[in-house]
C-alpha cells in the first residue's frame, strides 16, 4: 500500500511548504466499525485534491473529520499547521458544499450568498457588494434577485459554491456537490469547477465515487477502501500506474492478469494489469505484425458497442477472459463477432506489477464497486 506522503503535489510557486491541511493517524469508529482507519495525508495549498472511492470507504468520514462535523476517535487535523482536532467547524477556516445544496428557499441568490456574511457581522453594504463579486465568479451575475426555485441545478450549484467562496476560506470541502446533476450538466461543471478553482486559488478537497470526476479535475487523488488510503498520486500516476488489485480495479477498466495465465502469457508469476484500450485485436487469419509482443489467441466472448468504442470480451486459451476497447474510427469497427477467432496483443511495457496479488487468473474490474456502510 502507497503511504499518503509518498507521492508530491505539484511543484509550483503557488504551492507553500506547510500544508492546508495535514492529517497523522486520523481514526474514526462507530461502535465496532472503524469507518476511517489510520490515514495519513497531506494536502497542499492551492491544491485541487479528490478523494475518491466506492461507498463506505471512508471518504466521506475523513471530509467531515477535516470539517469538524466528527471527532476523530484518534489522530489529529491541522490547518495551515495549527492543530484544530478539538475545534467546532465555525472556528474552523473552511467552508463546505454539500450535495444537497442547503439553499435558503425564501432568500434571493444574493441574500443566500451573502449569509454568511451576514453571520459574521460584515456590513450590508459591504456583504451585498462582495456576494455580488462572487456570483460574477461562477459567471451568475444577473440572477440576484430569483430564488433558488428558478435556477436550474447548475445555478443552484453555482449559487452554493458562491456561498462558500464568499467568506474567503482557506479550505473548501465539497461533498459530491455534482451527484444531483445529469450527465451532460456534470461533464460541464467538472471543466467549470476546475476553472472557478484556479482562479480563485484556494484548497479544494473534493469528495466523490466517480472515477472520471476525479481524473478530470485534480491535482490528486486519494484513492480509499475500508477506511484507509490504497494511493495518492496524480490522475495520470493513479491510472497507469495502480499500487493495488483494488486500485487498478476501481479507477476505471482494467485486466488482471495473475497465476497460470500470467505465467502462459508474460512468463513470470506475479499479478499484472493492462488496461483495456493498451490491447490491440485481430482476427486469427488477418495478415500483418500483431498489435505488441505478447500474444494472447483466444475467442470473442461478447461485443458490447458503446457509440464512440467497441467493448470487446475474449476468452484467451491462456485459460482467462481479456476485455479490449476499440475506437470505432471506420478501421477499428466490426474487427470480430461472438465466436470469431482472434489474437489480442499487448505490448510487454504496457503490462504493469502488482504488489498484491489473489487467487483469479484474471478478473475486469469496471469502476462500479460499491459496499454499504459510511
Amino acid at each position: 500500500m502507497t503511504s499518503a506522503t509518498d507521492a508530491s503535489p505539484p511543484d509550483t510557486a503557488a504551492r507553500t511548504t506547510v500544508p492546508a491541511v495535514s492529517l497523522r493517524g486520523l481514526v474514526k469508529r462507530f461502535d465496532d466499525v472503524a469507518a476511517v482507519d489510520g490515514v495519513d495525508l497531506d494536502i497542499a495549498t492551492g491544491e485541487f485534491f479528490s478523494m475518491l472511492g466506492p461507498s463506505g470507504s471512508g471518504k466521506t468520514t475523513v471530509l467531515r473529520l477535516i470539517g469538524g462535523f466528527e471527532k476523530p476517535t484518534a489522530g489529529t487535523v491541522e490547518l495551515d499547521g495549527e492543530d484544530v482536532t478539538d475545534r467546532a467547524p465555525f472556528e474552523r477556516n473552511l467552508t463546505t458544499v454539500f450535495q444537497d445544496y442547503a439553499l435558503f428557499p425564501h432568500m434571493t441568490v444574493l441574500d443566500n450568498v451573502g449569509y454568511g456574511l451576514r453571520v459574521r457581522g460584515v456590513p450590508k453594504a459591504e456583504r451585498r457588494e462582495r456576494a455580488a463579486q462572487a456570483l460574477a465568479k461562477v459567471a451568475l451575475h444577473g440572477m440576484e434577485k430569483r430564488r433558488p426555485s428558478q435556477l436550474s441545478g447548475g445555478q443552484r450549484q453555482r449559487v452554493a459554491l458562491a456561498r462558500s467562496l464568499v467568506v474567503d476560506p482557506a479550505v473548501l470541502l465539497l461533498d459530491e456537490p455534482l451527484g444531483a446533476l445529469d450527465l451532460k450538466l456534470r461533464e460541464q461543471m467538472q471543466v467549470e469547477l476546475k476553472q472557478i478553482q484556479r482562479d480563485v486559488g484556494i484548497t479544494f478537497v473534493f469528495v466523490t465515487h466517480d472515477q472520471e470526476e476525479a481524473l478530470t479535475m485534480s491535482d490528486r487523488v486519494a484513492v480509499f477502501d475500508r477506511g484507509r488510503i490504497q494511493q495518492v498520486g496524480s490522475p495520470r500516476e493513479i491510472y497507469e500506474h495502480p499500487a493495488s488489485r483494488f486500485v487498478a480495479g476501481f479507477v476505471g477498466t482494467s485486466n488482471l492478469l495473475s497465476g497460470a495465465a500470467a505465467q502462459r502469457l508474460l512468463g513470470e508469476a506475479g499479478t499484472f494489469t493492462v488496461r483495456p484500450e493498451k490491447v490491440g485485436l485481430r482476427r486469427e487469419d488477418a495478415p500483418g505484425p500483431d498489435d505488441g509482443d505478447v500474444v494472447a489467441p483466444g475467442t470473442v466472448a461478447e461485443v458490447v458497442y458503446a457509440g464512440p468504442v467497441t467493448r470487446y470480451l475474449v476468452d484467451l486459451d491462456a485459460g482467462a477472459r481479456l476485455t479490449t476497447v476499440l475506437h470505432n474510427d471506420g478501421r477499428s469497427s466490426d474487427v470480430a463477432g461472438r465466436g470469431d477467432r482472434v489474437r489480442a496483443g499487448f505490448a510487454r511495457r504496457d503490462c504493469r506489477r502488482l504488489a498484491d496479488g489473489g487467487p483469479d487468473e484474471l478478473t475486469q474490474g469496471d469502476g462500479t464497486q460499491e459496499r454499504d456502510g459510511t
